[in-house]
């Protein structure tokens, strides 16, 4: 399994598992082809390629290195340059590590990380808000988020993996479809009937198990374990955290629980005033949980695949 092979794989599960569904995904993937064949010389010069095959800009190869026959991966929610010289000092030591996973973009994936925040609006919208109140309220989150980040150091760690020459990549949104699209699923088919009941579901899960034990589980932030649960939304995949200001139109979707990895407290604050129960079941555990669903299939594929886990990553195998 080359460093390509692999990425393609984990893109076509990404979209296996989105959300939106398949059909919705590749309709955007097309359509973004038809946008690109219209364009002048100039501006497909300028144009990334990458999006008319890959509907997750936030995932990317971000340093081919020797592209090796990958039997050793080193994962972590986050890679930065101490990673990367953790990678080159256990192999020293021993370990096979023929690539670097991350889940967090760096590098180019991270440049414009926010254009994946689109995806939110049609998710939102399948469990009853508006779409046009969705992407009018997410245009002003997203163009939050891009400020943000434009000032940011984009390229430190993918320099290093360079200067390296560690073959280097990250899976974002494809590693959030999975966690997002196996939780709902577990609430869609359990129907719980109290906000406790969310709480057990969680925690009966190892990833989360382990964060409780490690004192960063699940928890209720908005509302009570007595309360009943409603509809549940399960809010964990488009790149970061969408508008503060759209819970109001979930209540009026009928949602009564969002379950998510994080919220900021504005976000907190409007979910309770929009009489929303919100579980925060935990970023690392989330995430651990994504990626290790993506694992499990990768391994499934390629056969015999060493998992090295590092920087907040909880290794499961499944």
């Amino acid at each position: 399994m080359r460093i390509k092979e692999l990425f393609d794989f984990i893109i076509e599960e990404g979209i296996n598992e989105d959300p939106r569904g398949k059909e919705a995904v590749m309709k955007e993937l097309s359509l973004k082809k038809a946008q690109y064949d219209t364009l002048p010389k100039e501006e497909k010069e300028r144009f990334d390629k990458e999006s008319l095959t890959n509907p997750y800009i936030d995932s990317r190869i971000l340093s081919m290195g020797d592209n090796p026959d990958i039997k050793g991966i080193l994962v972590g929610i986050d890679i930065d340059t101490a990673e990367l010289l953790l990678a080159e000092r256990l192999k020293e030591k021993g370990k096979r590590i023929d690539m670097v996973l991350s889940h967090h973009p760096a590098g180019r994936s991270y440049v414009n990380f926010y254009e994946v925040m689109y995806m939110q609006s049609e998710i939102l919208s399948r469990f009853g808000v508006p779409i046009n109140v969705a992407e009018d309220l997410l245009q002003k989150r997203k163009e939050e988020v891009e400020r943000k980040v434009m000032p940011a150091n984009h390229f430190k760690t993918t320099d290093a993996a360079n200067l390296l020459d560690i073959p280097f990549m990250n899976a974002h949104t494809p590693a959030d479809n999975h966690v997002a699209t196996f939780l709902q699923k577990i609430f869609d088919r359990e129907s719980p009937l109290f906000v406790k009941d969310i709480i057990d579901m969680l925690c009966s899960i190892p990833e989360y198990k382990r964060a409780l034990h490690d004192g960063n589980g699940p928890k209720i932030v908005i509302g009570d374990k007595k309360r009943k649960a409603g509809k549940v939304f399960v809010d964990m995949t488009g790149g970061t955290e969408g508008s503060a200001e759209i819970f109001k139109n979930l209540s009026n979707a009928g949602i009564g629980t969002i379950v998510g990895m994080h919220f900021s407290q504005q976000h907190c604050n409007n979910a309770k005033d929009s009489h929303i129960n919100v579980v925060i079941a935990g970023h690392m555990a989330s995430d651990s949980l994504g990626l290790n669903l993506l694992l499990a299939k990768v391994r499934k594929k390629f056969s015999a695949l060493q998992v090295i886990p590092c920087s907040g990553f909880y290794w499961q195998e499944r």
